[in-house]
């Protein structure tokens, strides 16, 4: 009989341990390779989406300077220079020269020239609604697009893209039912409705004692507050605000393309007359008034000069010639300024059968006359102040008009109004119509110079329409004064109480008051409010041929699109 040896058994268990050993250091190895493979590839593709985002960041910033220069371009000289200047925003890439930086990468356009970027016209200049957060208002814009591919020539030499879709546009200011180029204030007592869009360049601030309601889109450049400016001093019962359309803060700003910046005190230039060293070509000439007008009023101590304007080549008139339908020996007293008005009254229904049975201004136009630039320059005291006053312009030339000045405007009785649609909202029977003063008073028809410094019972007022697009500056809050508000638009004089007043047109604000400078007071001896105020925003000025002569426009530039591109 033959005994196993216990010996082998513990050589076999010994085996067995031993490949167990090696198995299990084989599989660790393979686990920290995998692992180091993985740890690799994770730090090779963190590496390359590095390298990815820094180029395409290279890409877009040569977007930005082609963009920049066609910006720069547009607002300062319009349109024209824009599309004469493609290809020089075509080589508008970044250079060592700006940022030692731009050495590791080339630009690219899409066809892969070099030093190039992409620039092209995808929508040509024309009529057109805006994009972005301005959908609903149309002007004269066109659509490019600019590309640019960067290449890394550092590393694994990756490529990005970038396209940016951009409009540009030229947008009436009047397509607003309200625009206000500095802070706004909309603070009703009653019911007020607003039907078209509001834009704002600086804050909107809301506190309506009443009720207040937006039916269109309210953009501000900055901010919409629902409380009162801290300029505002006074103290209100809370109210409602309602918007039913969109409510937009920050946007982008509209600027009046003026050469400088489009502040609220450089805008009130466009309405004053230009020194003689500046050209009319110019970015502020282009804009102002007296350089766009057709027919040019110059009140003086001792004479008046009457002149064709720039576009009929200035052509020189006499006073015999205008004589008819201009009066300077005329004088009121404001209330609110407690000053006299040393006026200039056009009586647009002369002025209407002078131009409709044609003038050398006419002749040398090719057209009737659609727009008069007054300004009173007589020598003023300290207790009076200049003024022009528009009268009898319930019927307007059948071209329209616009009306501009330097000084307070006053508008005298119904205004482009068809007798059958007086004291409506229907506007079909008027024709375009534009006042632009330093501020906007209206005097109804029962309006009397005679009474004018009497108490309010002797200025009382009769329901009165005026149809126009009007712009002009206030007395903004501050030096414990409210500016009055939306609400207060229109400087009144008289005592409306039983009547109404009509309004429909688009109310717009560029500048601080110059001349008419006396804050708004709670009424009671200047004036006392309107039983009703019917006003609405004329949906005419939604189309380009019914628009205002000469009614000062913006530039805008909207962000349409931002894309990646694909790259090889």
């Amino acid at each position: 009989m033959k005994l196993r040896s216990s010996t082998n058994r513990t050589e076999d268990q010994g085996g067995y341990a031993l490949a167990i050993v090696l198995i299990f250091c084989t599989l660790g190895l393979f686990v920290m390779a995998s692992v180091l493979a993985l740890s690799s590839n994770d730090s090779a593709l963190t590496q390359r989406n590095n390298e990815y985002f820094s180029t395409l960041s290279a890409a877009e910033a040569a977007t930005e300077k082609g963009l920049s220069q066609m910006t720069s371009d547009f607002m300062d000289q319009g349109a024209a220079t824009v599309d004469g200047n493609l290809s020089a925003y075509r080589g508008a890439v970044p250079t060592a020269a700006e940022s030692s930086r731009w050495n590791q990468f080339v630009f690219k356009n899409t066809s892969g020239v070099t030093n190039a970027l992409g620039v092209q016209l995808v929508s040509d200049w024309a009529a057109n609604s805006l994009l972005s957060q301005y959908r609903g208002l149309s002007g004269y814009a066109a659509t490019y697009e600019i590309t640019s591919i960067a290449q890394d020539l550092q590393g694994r030499q990756v490529s990005a893209g970038v396209q940016q879709d951009v409009q540009l546009a030229t947008v009436p200011t009047c397509q607003f039912a309200i625009f206000y180029n500095l802070d706004m204030e909309i603070n009703p007592s009653g019911l007020m409705g607003i039907s078209g869009p509001v834009h704002c360049n600086g804050n909107i601030y809301l506190d309506p004692p009443g009720q207040l309601v937006f039916t269109n889109d309210v953009t501000s450049s900055q901010n919409i507050y629902t409380n009162k400016s801290p300029n505002d001093p006074k103290t209100r019962k809370s109210g409602t605000v309602a918007f039913q359309g969109a409510r937009d803060s920050g946007t982008g700003t509209f600027d009046i393309p003026i050469g400088t910046n489009s502040s609220p005190s450089a805008v009130d230039a466009i309405l004053q007359i230009p020194p003689a060293t500046e050209p009319p070509t110019s970015p502020m000439g282009q804009q102002r008034l007296y350089n766009q007008a057709d027919l040019i009023l110059l009140v003086y101590d001792n004479q008046v000069v009457a002149e064709g304007g720039l576009s009929s080549g200035s052509v020189p008139l006499t006073w015999s010639n205008v004589s008819s339908f201009v009066n300077t020996n005329v004088s009121f007293y404001d209330k609110r300024e407690g000053k006299t008005i040393q006026t200039t009254e056009i009586n647009v229904g002369a002025l209407k059968t002078w131009n409709d049975s044609g003038n050398a201004v006419t002749a040398a136009l090719g057209r009737n006359i659609e727009s008069v630039y007054v300004a009173d320059l007589r020598t003023q005291s300290s207790s009076s102040e200049p003024g022009v006053r528009v009268t009898n312009g319930q019927f307007l030339p059948a071209d329209g008009l616009t009306l501009a000045t330097p000084d307070p405007l006053y508008v005298e009785g119904n205004y482009n109004a068809p007798t059958s649609d007086l004291g409506t909202s229907d506007t079909s029977g008027t024709v375009p119509a534009a006042l632009i003063g330093d501020s906007i008073n209206v005097l109804s028809a029962n309006w009397s110079d005679t009474n004018s410094a009497l108490g309010i019972t002797n200025r009382t007022a009769c329901d009165t329409t005026v149809n126009a697009a009007v712009l002009c500056g206030i007395v903004p809050s501050g030096n414990g004064y409210y500016s009055g508000g939306v609400e207060n638009f229109f400087r009144l004089l008289e005592n409306w109480k039983g009547s109404q007043l009509t309004y429909n047109g688009s109310m717009v604000v560029m500048f601080p008051s110059q001349i008419a400078t006396a804050p708004w007071q709670n009424p009671g001896t200047i004036y006392i409010p309107p039983t009703t105020r019917l006003w609405s925003f004329d949906s005419n000025f939604t189309d380009p041929d019914k628009l205002p002569h000469i009614f000062p426009a913006v530039r805008v530039i909207v962000r349409t699109q931002w894309t990646a591109l694909p790259t090889t």
